[in-house]
């Protein structure tokens, strides 16, 4: 992964990150020699969103096989995470 300081960011602009997501799919970038964020790619981005939606339905439908799951009434549910405050 290519990486950017913030001193980059605010010299370059966006062509720095251009520059650095011609090769990678992400671009680190650090702020005071500490890593902050990542930057990529509006594709990369949406690929990862879909692969983390996929494995959350995969999760309920897992819990909904093995019986995790429980039919309260909203007030039921309501004081029941409550409760657990």
């Amino acid at each position: 992964m290519r990486a950017l300081t913030a001193n980059d960011i605010k010299t370059r602009g966006v062509s720095a990150l251009e520059e650095g997501l011609q090769h990678n799919d992400e671009v680190l970038i650090s702020v005071r020699g500490e890593e902050r964020y990542v930057v990529m790619a509006i594709e990369t981005y949406n690929r990862l969103r879909e692969l983390e939606l996929a494995a959350a339905v995969a999760e309920a439908k897992a819990d909904y096989a093995a019986g995790r799951y429980n039919t309260d009434s909203v007030t039921d549910h309501i004081k029941r995470i409550t409760d657990d405050l």
